[in-house]
């Protein structure tokens, strides 16, 4: 198969870096080759961080490119509009329709955009080989964090994501719930494979 490229971003201590990994690993256990990158900001609490994950017959590099990521993955919306360049003319954006003021809003030197969603599913009219194309992003957006509490745990938001965005991938259920068991902390299993069942029939989108 072709490489399937998918970008993560969020902000430091979100769970970007473990939700990278096992994107990693259920694409090792589909016999894939596979790259991962982390390529901008730091995993420090409220840095911006970015992730690629890549897997394919043959992957020959880590990075994705702008325009070529099939799936966008946000833990928050403002870092959802930051790299939504990255997508492809048919990729797909699943966001956690959450706010998290970055450290230039909550010194008041900007402020924190408004209807991000919104400005995500206007159309954009971009050059691509060439070609002029027309950009319609596909936004599943889902509270995750208000999931995520109602479970009991707030910090396993990334995890019914993750369960989203396997909607549209070609694993199994039974490998995802074992590659998260094999990942997360023994004593967190129960909780993100719940959280994950969540996302993963989520029907809200």
């Amino acid at each position: 198969m072709q490489s399937k490229n998918i970008m993560i971003v969020g902000v430091g201590g979100q769970g970007t870096l473990l939700t990278s990994r096992v994107l990693g690993k259920i694409a090792l256990t589909g016999g894939y080759d596979v790259k991962l990158s982390e390529v901008h900001g730091m995993a420090q609490r409220g840095g911006s961080v970015v992730t690629f994950v890549r897997y394919g017959d043959n992957v020959a590099e880590p990075i994705v490119e702008e325009g070529q990521a099939d799936i966008l993955i946000a833990f928050e919306r403002l870092e959802a509009l930051r790299y939504a360049h990255f997508l492809k003319t048919d990729g797909a954006i699943i966001v956690n329709n959450t706010r998290i003021d970055p450290m230039s809003v909550v010194i008041g030197a900007s402020a924190y955009p408004e209807k991000i969603l919104e400005k995500l599913q206007n159309p954009k009219v971009t050059m691509q080989d060439g070609k002029i194309q027309t950009v319609h992003h596909r936004i599943l957006a889902v509270d995750a964090t208000a999931e995520a509490l109602k479970l009991g745990n707030a910090r396993v938001f990334n995890t019914i994501i993750l369960g989203v965005a396997a909607q549209h991938m070609e694993f199994s259920e039974e490998e995802w719930l074992q590659v998260i068991a094999d990942t997360v902390p023994p004593k967190t299993i129960e909780i993100n494979q719940t959280a994950f069942m969540k996302g993963y029939h989520y029907q809200g989108i």
